[in-house]
């Protein structure tokens, strides 16, 4: 199912590409995107481990029990940096329509801020919503 996983991420960042491409080139054209029973059944997962070198993003998603001493990574999808970029920007795009029709999302630490500007401390992350 890993692959799977890959494939729709890929798919989805090179939609997003051609959507932008599209927009800034007025072309109408659109693009049909199937999704397999498979692969429409998705992966959970909750926390995200990304690392990088010069030329690719390493996106691993995790699946822990909070407390639990051990995690696992259900899939690890590769990106060129053009590539993490565009996710970035569809993450981006797709949050702000989220919080514009259904309501703003949260941390629990920014509610401890009390809207102050929020730099969140990921080294104490404990893998909890």
């Amino acid at each position: 199912m890993e692959l799977c996983f890959q494939i729709k991420l890929y798919i989805c960042i090179t939609y997003y590409f051609i959507k932008y491409y599209n927009m800034e080139n007025n072309n109408k054209k659109q693009l049909e995107i199937e999704v397999s029973p498979e692969v429409a059944q998705g992966i959970y997962s909750n926390l995200v481990a990304i690392t990088h070198s010069t030329s690719e993003f390493v996106v691993d998603f995790v699946q822990m029990m909070p407390g639990a001493p051990k995690a696992s990574v259900k899939s690890r999808i590769i990106l060129a940096p053009e590539h993490a970029k565009r996710l970035l920007y569809a993450l981006q795009d797709n949050i702000s329509k989220f919080e514009s029709n259904v309501a703003p999302i949260q941390l629990p630490e920014q509610k401890a801020q009390k809207g102050d500007t929020y730099v969140p401390n990921l080294s104490d992350f404990k893998g909890e919503a």
